[in-house]
């Protein structure tokens, strides 16, 4: 058996195991090894930092041919590298700690860079690199992956609110039949929702704070008091591409990362929406699913073709909610000036959105089969003549006729009726004849409003 394929069947998780090709792109991202390469990244950011502030004296400005042997140690940073790391922890105990001594290590041999070994991790907390190690990877992950995802959805949807703009579609409002809407328009209902909340995703602002041990620069001013250590911290942190945290205990107080995982949790809930809504529609008849050769769908009922697309999606983004949550409750919340609850509990980011990055695949599959039974679409309205009852009611009203909707009431509710009992009630109405025509002449699948305009401008 493949080393490959054994490593998949024994997986824990299933995102490393059954899913493991669907999170591919989030591993850079969110893995240990991903979690040490941002760590090293901000350490030695922190050191050119340091080296170019004119106030710190003994550690001379690294010159270019030294600025870039530096920044290749991040951004060449192999996975044999964090396994250097990882090998350095089991003496240290001690994840930053042996970080930074894996740094100290690369810059001993190299004559221009052995001076400043001291000044690796200088000033610094723990928390100091992994607050920003964090936030540069929340940002990555958002950005790069999660963004693009649901952006390829919007679009996904958006299509086919137009392609449905025209298809009426019976409505069901507590599960009776209700006004008619199209296709289209409802699908266009999902894609305004999900416009909203990505732009209120990617407008989060990811913040990070280098202050040292409880946030008020202790050790930075007791050896270098000369130094405005706030503006440096300030613009280390901004040239990271962060919102400065000036005010924080020893961590940064994570509600970014809770206000991302509320704004995940929202979209997450907005697909969950979707997907039982589809799932019901299919069971409904009103979608067809695209059968896949070899496919079963039932170990015993051979005729079935179930939409486990949905069922699969609606799943994964719950348990990405629940972490969410878990997440938005628990990380701004710190005992005193620390404790280490967050620690463990941020290691789970990259299992929450992968689980809602399954979610997107499948739902995005599930739609890419599905195509409209315009002819059970058309049946299903055709049979529910009662929905033009909110109509004639409201004309009656419009021209003064008594009693408008209790008529209606009485004629409609709890029961049926077809086109010729519509036709005779409105008949006898006393409405100017060109009204009395027009209402006449409304079938339900024409009493559609402005839904197809609206399945069409989104």
């Amino acid at each position: 058996m493949p080393d490959a394929v054994a490593a998949q069947l024994l997986a824990l998780s299933p995102l490393d195991g059954r899913y493991g090709g669907k999170v591919d792109a989030l591993r850079p991202v969110f893995s240990e090894y991903g979690l040490i390469r941002a760590r090293v990244h901000v350490e030695i950011e922190w050191l050119l930092a340091l080296a170019a502030d004119p106030g710190i004296g003994e550690l001379a400005p690294f010159d270019t041919d030294a600025t870039t042997r530096l920044r290749a140690l991040a951004s060449g940073f192999s996975v044999d590298d964090a396994a250097r790391v990882k090998a350095i922890e089991r003496t240290t105990n001690h994840d930053v700690k042996a970080v930074e001594y894996f740094i100290k290590e690369r810059l001993g041999d190299d004559p221009a860079l052995a001076p400043a070994l001291e000044f690796v991790h200088f000033a610094c907390t723990s928390e100091d690199i992994n607050n920003l190690a964090y936030a540069l990877m929340l940002r990555d992950a958002r950005d790069d992956i999660l963004l693009p995802r649901i952006d390829a959805l919007v679009a996904t949807l958006r299509t086919m609110a137009h392609d449905h703009a025209a298809q009426p579609m019976l409505s069901r409002t507590h599960g009776q039949t209700a006004s008619p809407t199209t296709v289209g328009k409802e699908l266009a209902n999902v894609v305004a929702r999900l416009q909203r909340q990505r732009v209120q995703l990617a407008a989060v602002a990811l913040s990070g704070k280098a202050n040292g041990a409880v946030g008020n620069y202790n050790a930075h001013v007791a050896a270098y008091p000369e130094v405005d250590w706030e503006a440096f911290s300030r613009r280390f942190v901004e040239r990271l591409g962060l919102e400065f945290a000036a005010y924080t205990t020893q961590i940064e107080p994570h509600d970014c990362i809770a206000e991302i995982s509320d704004a995940m949790k929202r979209i997450d809930t907005i697909c969950i929406d979707l997907c039982r809504d589809v799932w019901g529609y299919i069971s409904l008849g009103y979608f067809r699913q695209s059968v896949k050769a070899g496919e079963v769908g039932s170990s015993t009922m051979p005729h079935k073709v179930n939409p486990i697309d949905f069922e699969n999606a609606e799943g994964n983004f719950g348990i990405a909610n629940a972490l969410f949550e878990h997440f938005a409750a628990k990380l701004p919340v710190s005992r005193w000036q620390r404790d280490l609850t967050d620690s463990t509990v941020l290691r789970a980011l990259g299992t929450a959105f992968g689980h809602a990055l399954v979610g997107f695949e499948a739902l995005s599959r599930g739609l890419g089969k599905l195509s409209a039974n315009a002819e059970r679409l058309d049946a299903d309205l055709d049979a529910a003549w009662e929905v033009l009852a909110e109509a004639v009611q409201t004309v009656m009203r419009r021209h003064g006729l008594p009693n408008p909707y209790e008529q209606l009431k009485a004629l409609t509710r709890g029961q049926g009726i077809d086109q010729p009992a519509m036709r005779r009630f409105v008949d006898g109405l006393e409405l100017p004849v060109d009204v009395r025509q027009r209402l006449a002449a409304l079938t339900p699948a024409a009493y559609t409003g402005l839904a197809e305009r609206l399945a069409r401008a989104i």
